[in-house]
């Protein structure tokens, strides 16, 4: 009876170390859960960088220069300089 208990403990510590691998908190599954997550979080990440770096690079025009300025009256307001003749060509269907 002496010589069953050990093998019998080692497998029931087998058992609960297996279990915590599979289904605790610390899973497999669990961590690639989280592994997706992150890489999700990565990309939006990524993609707020570059809208912030697009806005960035807008921002130091409009400071630097008066170019910047009349480009976005003239597209967005459609404002036209006073000796200028605006003038519309449609696309041809």
């Amino acid at each position: 009876m002496g010589r069953r208990i050990v093998p019998v403990a080692l497998l029931c510590l087998l058992v609960i170390v297996q279990a915590q691998l599979w289904f605790g908190r610390g899973s497999v599954p669990a961590v690639a859960r989280l592994q997706d997550q992150l890489a999700a979080q990565k990309q939006q990440n990524q993609q707020a960088q570059l809208a912030n770096d697009r806005l960035a690079a807008e921002v130091r025009d409009l400071k630097e220069g008066m170019e910047m300025v009349e480009e976005k009256a003239r597209l967005e307001l459609g404002m036209v300089k006073s000796n200028e003749i605006y003038v519309l060509i449609k696309p041809g269907k």
